[in-house]
């Protein structure tokens, strides 16, 4: 019998559903379709002058053509430590800072060096798509606590307490949530908090939509509201979102000094270190003001509310009002099994992912299925395009939904 071409553990990973639905759309697109995409969390700015000017000063400088720590460049990482500081009222040494390519291999190093096999991690769904294959890949045993459209998408302490077993090791926390826009309050986060240092648990904490929270509602870093943690949290950040940086891959990850060790041993062989262009364009970022946010801010809460009040329009759509990041998720049960018609006749679509499929083919906008987060029946859309597109896409959704018998 011959052996498989591609290990089982590899082959076991699936795609990210939400960069394969940007791929496709993309790709409609470059066929000269006129396709709105709602699918990839990109914001449509561009990377502030300053950060573009300061990587361009640096590809011009010979000391960054050579090899750098395998961790980061030392002033970065004493930079993020002062902005974690700043923003999240953490205090941390540089020595507690991992620089990695982008957000996702901060997810990666974290589990790898975490999770034993058969350990679980409690993770509150909706999930990102990338959060449970990077617990798999490291052997770990993601456990799902969903919180549905009724409870705003957040689990609650009692639900966290029903999932707990002797072999749980972390709790995964992310506030604001991609894929809901959710945000727990400070009181949420502190029972929280204090509920996984009292079961023994680490907290692995994704901040990267930090500056992303709306209606006055603050970020709370469960690090600084639940101190009984001490040190058994770890913090996963970029530059991707805050700064309109998702293609310059710089993100990082924050914890005690023997797992950040641990961790950048691993990423000394996977990657080494980050591109030093990058390195010091993400520098620039974090050195800087917050001036860029805030004006991405203002579009994203027009859009947000122009989003929301367009899907709850349609019958058989209902959509809470998210409080962060730059996302809605659309309940859409209701619409699942009823008949829309197509091109070629007659469609009833019986999942979300057949009707996300459906929405594309017939109306040239691509959402990504609830599948990829979690259960059935919801649809993301990231709101982060531009206003002349979203307002398109959103009446292209309200015709065809529209008319479901």
């Amino acid at each position: 019998m011959s052996a498989a071409r591609v290990s089982q553990r590899i082959s076991a990973i699936a795609e990210s559903a939400t960069l394969a639905v940007d791929a496709k759309a993309k790709a409609l697109k470059a066929a000269g379709r006129p396709v709105i995409g709602f699918g990839a969390g990109e914001p449509d700015f561009p990377t502030p002058d300053y950060i573009v000017q300061a990587a361009i000063e640096a590809a011009g400088q010979p000391k960054y053509h050579r090899y750098s720590p395998a961790g980061g460049l030392p002033e970065l990482k004493k930079a993020i430590a002062e902005k974690t500081l700043r923003d999240s009222g953490y205090a941390v040494e540089a020595s507690q800072v991992l620089v990695t390519n982008g957000g996702k291999q901060a997810v990666y190093n974290t589990f790898a060096t975490l999770v034993d096999p058969g350990d679980e991690v409690i993770v509150p769904t909706p999930f990102w798509t990338t959060y449970p294959e990077a617990i798999r890949l490291a052997g770990g045993v993601p456990v799902e606590v969903f919180a549905g459209p009724e409870q705003d998408y957040l689990v609650t302490v009692e639900q966290l307490e029903a999932a707990v077993t002797d072999r749980t090791k972390i709790l995964l926390f992310v506030s604001p949530s991609n894929p809901t826009g959710s945000v727990y309050s400070p009181e949420q986060v502190a029972e929280i908090g204090k509920w996984a240092a009292s079961k023994g648990l680490w907290v692995v904490t994704d901040e990267i939509y930090e500056h992303l929270t709306y209606d006055g509602v603050p970020f709370t870093s469960i690090a600084t509201a639940a101190p009984e943690l001490g040190d058994k949290v770890v913090i996963l950040n970029g530059v991707a979102k805050t700064y309109a940086m998702t293609g310059w891959r710089v993100g990082w990850m924050i914890g005690p000094a023997d797992v950040i060790k641990a961790a950048t041993n691993l990423q000394s062989h996977a990657t080494s270190n980050v591109s030093n262009i990058m390195q010091i364009a993400a520098l620039a970022a974090v050195s800087g003001p917050l001036t860029a946010v805030d004006e991405m801010k203002v579009a994203f809460d027009r859009r947000r509310k122009a989003i929301v009040a367009g899907l709850n329009a349609i019958e058989g759509v209902e959509c809470p009002t998210p409080k962060g990041a730059f996302y809605v998720y659309a309940d859409v049960r209701a619409l699942l099994g009823k008949e829309f018609p197509t091109a070629s006749g007659t469609a009833s679509p019986q999942t979300s992912a057949e009707l996300a499929a459906l929405i594309l083919d017939e109306v040239e906008v691509a959402v990504v299925p609830g599948e990829a987060f979690g259960p059935s029946g919801y649809l993301r859309l990231s709101y982060a395009l531009g206003d002349e597109d979203l307002a398109t896409g959103v009446q292209r959704l309200q015709d065809f939904l529209g008319k479901a018998q």
